[in-house]
């Protein structure tokens, strides 16, 4: 029985051993550029924007505001904070879209956030979580420059 225990042990650290194995086209220039750990990760922060709690009647003001949403989402896509952006469908919850920013603390997301007309004035609010995701994710934002047709 014990030869049969240590036979099994043995075979499953051959299995763990082999589970895990080089990449023959990775590219450590890319990797340290994009700051990749091993895995091609790194770590962001996830944010959900919902209804916020102001309530503006000036129709006016809100077109501003979202303007100026929008006119933000550029500006830290730009200087590289935002990697993902993007509006939910509706749903039951009052989420209304998500932001993926490059940003290392949830204060520094907080912060972010407050350069953003809308979320300044309360019509949209936010819920932060740190998210770890793939570190090519910054690499997208040109190709998507290419192809949208038409830009909000």
């Amino acid at each position: 029985m014990k030869k049969l225990l240590a036979l099994l042990i043995f075979c499953t650290a051959g299995f763990a051993a082999d589970a895990q194995s080089s990449n023959p086209t990775y590219n450590k220039t890319l990797a340290d550029s994009l700051g990749a750990d091993d895995y091609g990760m790194k770590s962001y922060v996830l944010v959900v924007l919902k209804t916020g709690t102001a309530k503006i009647t000036d129709q006016a003001r809100v077109s501003e505001l979202f303007r100026g949403h929008m006119d933000n989402i550029g500006k830290m896509a730009e200087a590289g904070k935002l990697v993902v952006a993007g509006p939910l469908g509706k749903n039951d919850k009052a989420y209304r879209g998500i932001f993926i920013l490059d940003v290392k603390t949830l204060d520094e997301a907080k912060a972010l956030l407050q350069t953003d007309p809308a979320v300044k004035a309360k019509l949209l609010d936010a819920e932060l979580y740190e998210w770890y995701g793939s570190a090519a994710l910054p690499v997208y934002l040109p190709v998507h420059g290419q192809i949208e047709k038409i830009r909000p």
